[in-house]
């Protein structure tokens, strides 16, 4: 299993648009085939970074997902508006796997 972390800058003015487009992937990303663990918007701190977060069994998956994805309606839809309002200013993609597992077993 791969966990996907996108790494977004964000132009804190709009915000509320990227809580919107946060949402849509909620749908959008699931109905697609990868795990979403969720997006998060700033809240104390830095006001332009953000992430989505989420599961994908591998690489290979990756790229059929991203092929839905392109396909679905709302995943256009949402992508269009990204580019329409230019709110995300940069986003960086990272695959980590899991290290840690088991959590919890002695060494």
């Amino acid at each position: 299993m791969l966990t996907c972390i996108i790494k977004y800058h964000i132009d804190p003015t709009q915000l509320p648009n990227f809580c919107a487009y946060a949402r849509n992937w909620g749908t959008a990303i699931p109905r697609c085939g990868a795990d979403l663990i969720g997006y998060f918007a700033p809240h104390e701190g830095s006001s332009t970074l953000a992430y989505g977060i989420y599961n994908i069994p591998s690489l290979a998956e990756y790229e059929a997902y991203r092929a839905r994805l392109a396909a679905d309606p709302l995943g256009r839809e949402n992508y269009e508006f990204a580019m329409k309002e230019k709110f995300i200013l940069r986003e960086d993609r990272t695959f980590l796997k899991l290290a840690s597992a088991p959590h919890g077993d002695p060494a």
